[in-house]
């Protein structure tokens, strides 16, 4: 009943978290990455609104005003975590040709 609770009152406050009912399933959270992969399934038969709700947030699904409100655009994607910065490109020599990449292990010393 708790999670038939949080389902059907709480889930169209948050941002990117959806529903999708699989009969005779039990009930479980599925984390998926911006390409849809699945990365984690949490179980929720176990838990309360109050400790689903909990979890969700800690997760960083963004919590709306009402169903309809508008998200913020830094929310959009909430709760994926932003890609790692790639360093800059190595600017090509004189020749022409890319400076060879240095690995720290092979120079201690730097």
């Amino acid at each position: 009943p708790q999670v038939k609770a949080f389902v059907t009152q709480v889930i169209p406050f948050y941002h990117n978290l959806e529903m999708k009912h699989l009969p005779g399933a039990d009930p479980e959270l599925v984390l998926l990455s911006l390409r849809y992969e699945e990365l984690e399934r949490i179980p929720l038969s176990d838990m309360t609104r109050e400790e689903i709700n909990q979890l969700v947030q800690e997760l960083g699904f963004y919590r709306k005003e009402t169903p309809d409100a508008p998200v913020p655009e830094e929310f959009q994607f909430a709760p994926a975590k932003s890609l790692p910065i790639l360093p800059p490109p190595q600017a090509p020599t004189a020749d022409g040709k890319t400076p060879p990449k240095h690995d720290e292990e092979e120079h201690p010393d730097l």
